[in-house]
């Protein structure tokens, strides 16, 4: 039995009640319907937003982080006064306010294959707006051996992705990505960046979808993987063929439970130290100014990208960028102190493992990467 919508309701909803494939009995289905977001970041945002505009009854948002300032360029759900806030207590303040006859629930946790099952359990559509492969690969196994659909979207750059697996009429994550990149190979938005605008685009594609879905109405993604690039306003479709050897949707299955995905994606798992290359090949900022102030001599190496020395750099530091490291090691001497940094440190970790492979032992990676100098050593310098 479906909700009836109350005058208010009706009032609100008008534009809806016009559209013949939605009308009244449709915005009674979107009363009654459920949908999980897993993250409230740059996708999250316009997804949560339209979804609780659009008075879908009932929206979980699974998130375990805090509102930082370098956030609001892209995760528009959050704003200045939210800062150092949680992110899901300031999304649901958020959505309270647009709709306030909206059921929001709130998963402060991280999204892990232990809670994962019971986490999704209410809901009848995964949204994914993660931004790391351990999430996605989560969800979408959870979403093929749960029988839901996995709303999909990725943002890079000026680039964004989107589709809807969904294992019981199409292929899923897996059948197009059998196995996640290396550790480190695909940069995160952190390193890379993101046009600010980008994940709203794709975001409210995710939201269409998932509106699609729980009306069932038009057709859906399934199937295809929309491709769009920002520069270029342009959008293309590949289309999609389940895998007849995929490992979680094939016919002979080897994944039939909820598995460990930071090992299976080989990256650290939920507690670890960000921009950390390890204890035996990590200086702090405070211990580099320390040694240089005393006249060690050391060979600095900034790995960033030539255009972000124009908001920082450290004096007599030499730029190789990461990409042109292994084609430059000639300039480098292994028998010299060599110190690697970058924006946070994750950069600077990658270019230390290259370092070491080839031979060099004399290496360190500053910690937390010029940023860390930013606000340990020279408070002049802008963090970004």
């Amino acid at each position: 039995m479906l909700p009836e919508l109350s005058r208010e309701e009706i009032l609100r909803y008008s534009r809806h009640l016009l559209i013949p494939e939605v009308g009244l009995d449709g915005q009674r289905k979107l009363k009654a319907a459920s949908a999980l977001i897993i993250g409230t970041g740059g996708l999250g945002s316009p997804v949560a937003l339209y979804l609780a505009a659009a008075g879908v009854g009932r929206i979980g948002l699974v998130d375990y982080d805090v509102v930082d300032s370098s956030n609001l360029q892209r995760q528009v759900l959050h704003g200045t006064g939210a800062v150092g806030k949680r992110k899901v207590d300031s999304a649901r303040q958020r959505l309270r306010d647009l709709n306030p006859a909206v059921r929001v629930d709130t998963f402060d946790e991280p999204f892990t294959s232990s809670n994962a099952m019971r986490i999704a359990e209410p809901f009848e559509v995964i949204i994914d707006g993660s931004d790391n492969f351990p999430t996605r690969y989560l969800t979408n196994d959870l979403c093929v051996l749960t029988g839901k659909p996995n709303v999909y979207g990725a943002v890079f750059r000026f680039d964004g992705q989107a589709s809807v697996f969904d294992a019981r009429v199409g292929p899923c994550y897996r059948c197009l990505f059998p196995e996640p990149p290396p550790p480190g190979l695909v940069p995160s938005c952190a390193d890379a960046g993101v046009l600010g605008i980008l994940p709203g685009t794709i975001g409210t594609i995710q939201a269409t979808e998932a509106i699609k879905l729980l009306l069932g109405i038009g057709s859906s993604l399934a199937g295809r993987l929309l491709l769009y690039n920002a520069l270029d306003m342009s959008f293309e479709y590949v289309t999609l063929k389940k895998n007849p050897d995929c490992k979680v949707c094939g016919p002979h299955p080897e994944v039939t439970a909820l598995i460990d995905y930071d090992d299976f994606c080989g990256v650290p798992g939920i507690v670890h130290n960000e921009g950390s290359a390890g204890e035996e090949w990590d200086i702090s900022a405070v211990e580099l100014a320390a040694q240089l102030e005393s006249g060690k001599s050391f060979r600095l190496i900034d790995v960033r990208e030539p255009h972000e020395l124009a908001i920082s750099s450290i004096e007599g530091a030499q730029n190789i960028p990461l990409g042109e490291l292994a084609g430059r090691l000639s300039e480098l001497d292994s028998a010299q102190e060599i110190v690697l940094f970058c924006k946070m440190g994750s950069r600077s970790t990658r270019a230390l493992e290259l370092l070491v492979s080839a031979g060099f032992r004399k290496v360190k990676n500053l910690q937390g990467g010029i940023n860390a100098w930013a606000n340990e050593v020279d408070k002049r310098l802008p963090i970004y």
